[in-house]
């Protein structure tokens, strides 16, 4: 489901109170492939409930010329329609540290070009006391890859 920021936090505060675990993850998911598949559903194993952060188009527009492929509210849209995700919020910071500092999740998950002591947000996770998990395949797939992929064979 697709939530506002003022909405997440209500059903954050309304699944603590009934004892369920969060997990939370972010990226672009611009161009939706396998790793970000398995990423999702690995980061969706970490807990109860797992909320996605997808970048905003401003921010996504920073991956390089053209990008992002599709708008946020699309890469929400597809996202929230995956198995094992519960709640999609787009976020237009450059970072996730604000929504972390706000949620306090239980799990930080990050894809496998991460090490737990690599990941920007580590200070902040261990701050409040969360965890931090690597899930996913390993970083075989990219959006960048695709696209280079597509162009070259005339797409």
């Amino acid at each position: 489901m697709i939530v506002t920021l003022d909405q997440l936090v209500d059903l954050v505060k309304e699944d603590r109170r009934a004892g369920r675990t969060i997990a939370f993850a972010n990226g672009c998911f611009d161009l939706l492939h396998v790793g970000h598949t398995r990423y999702l559903q690995a980061a969706a194993a970490e807990a109860d409930r797992l909320i996605v952060a997808v970048n905003d188009d401003g921010e996504a527009s920073r991956k390089g010329p053209g990008r992002p492929i599709l708008t946020a509210a699309d890469r929400a849209e597809i996202v929230a329609a995956l198995r094992g995700v519960d709640y999609v919020v787009i976020f237009p910071e450059a970072t996730v540290t604000p929504l972390l500092t706000l949620l306090q999740p239980d799990v930080h998950c990050k894809g496998t070009d991460y090490t737990v002591d690599t990941v920007p947000e580590r200070e902040t996770v261990r701050a409040y006391g969360g965890r931090i998990a690597i899930v996913g395949d390993p970083k075989d797939h990219s959006t960048r890859d695709l696209l280079a992929r597509i162009v070259a064979s005339g797409g």
